[in-house]
This record gives C-alpha cells, structure tokens and sequence, in this order.
C-alpha cells in the first residue's frame, strides 16, 4: 500500500478584467487510485507578481496581463 500526494494545476480561467483564477487539485493516491482530493482556488490580477505560480499560469499571465490591461484593471479597482 502506497500513498502519494499529488498537486496539480486543473484549470485556468481567464475573466473579463484580466484576472487569471487558477484551482489546484491535491488528490492523495493509494497504489494509483484517488482515496481522497481537495481543491483550492487563488486569484493572479493583473499587476501582480506571477513568478511563483505553475509554468502554464506563467505563460497565460505573460500573454493576458499586458500593459494597457494592467492600466485598465488599476484603473478600475481604484477608488
């Protein structure tokens, strides 16, 4: 009986403003079956520091979040 904690990045959501929603699955297998899994969601805007997030996240801020979509999201975020 083998147990393994696997993360991965299940889905990648880009909305309207420019926000990246990113849900990462942790699924703890046994012996190559899911026992057991949870899900949790964070939120990249655009501006923010994505250097830490999964290489397809990074790729999809690179191309999402350009200059003039930070200007605009700022823009619109700030009171």
């Amino acid at each position: 009986m083998a147990l393994e904690k696997v993360q991965i990045v299940d889905r990648i959501e880009v909305v309207e403003n420019g926000s990246v929603q990113v849900r990462t699955k942790t699924a703890i297998m046994e012996d190559g079956k899911q026992i057991s899994g949870t899900f949790h969601r964070h939120v990249v805007a655009p501006g923010d520091d994505y250097a830490g997030e999964a290489a397809r996240v990074k790729a999809i801020c690179a191309a999402t979040h350009t200059a003039a979509v930070v200007v605009a999201y700022k823009a619109a975020t700030t009171l």
